[in-house]
């Protein structure tokens, strides 16, 4: 908490005066142009990795990166559905990305469910999916350790979730929505996405950015 007043203070005087054009402009209202679902694991800043700026990004984040499934047709009776509602008919979002990452304490908890804590292991039923995938030994990389290949298989499992909504289905068929599947190794800093083609999570290098960005052109 002293580290956090103190960063205010410093922000005050500081960063603020460079930035009150850009927050005069943000208060009269958003339009991020993709929905980011993280983990609220606190080694994960989407912000700091994918250099954006506010209002750029609008962010559900939660123990596991997890989505719900739609319960029904017209809502899913949770905030990751009214936050999906949100990003998706009001803000209008082009993109959604779901990260994962290395580390992540939801997912060890997902496999040793016996000593997850009551509330944790009731959120992470909607991670058995990934869970079932991973025990049948289909793992992007099984090189990794077991955590690691859960949470790579549940970034997967959880953009199939959000086409659960009807929302989301809609505009994917409209093609005016696109799903992302990311993954973010804290040890080196890397982020990953999910490449189609080869069927993998490969490093977002140059290379990789570049065949990413055609495929957003073309």
């Amino acid at each position: 908490m002293l580290k956090m007043v103190q960063g205010v203070i410093n922000f005050h005087k500081n960063v603020l005066p460079g930035l009150r054009h850009q927050f005069a402009q943000l208060g009269n209202g958003q339009s991020p142009d993709t929905l980011m679902i993280a983990c609220s694991d606190s080694r994960v800043v989407p912000n700091l990795f994918a250099s954006t700026d506010p209002g750029d990004l609008f962010v559900i984040r939660n123990p596991g990166n997890l989505v719900p499934a739609c319960q029904n047709t017209t809502t899913a009776q949770t905030s990751e559905g009214a936050a999906i509602e949100i990003a998706v008919d009001t803000l209008k979002v082009k993109d959604i990305i779901v990260c994962g990452h290395s580390h992540c304490a939801g997912m060890t908890a997902l496999l040793n469910e016996e000593k997850a804590t009551p509330q944790l292991k009731q959120w992470l039923r909607h991670g058995q999916k990934a869970k079932s995938t991973f025990h049948l030994g289909k793992a992007f990389n099984d090189s990794l350790p077991a955590a690691e290949q859960l949470s790579q298989l549940n970034v997967m499992s959880q953009l199939e979730n959000l086409k659960t909504y009807p929302e989301v289905l809609d505009h994917l068929k409209a093609g005016t929505l696109r799903l992302h599947g990311w993954w973010f190794d804290i040890t080196a800093g890397n982020v990953y996405a999910f490449d189609p083609e080869e069927e993998k999570f490969l490093i977002i290098d140059e290379k990789q950015g570049a065949k990413i960005l055609q495929r957003l052109t073309t």
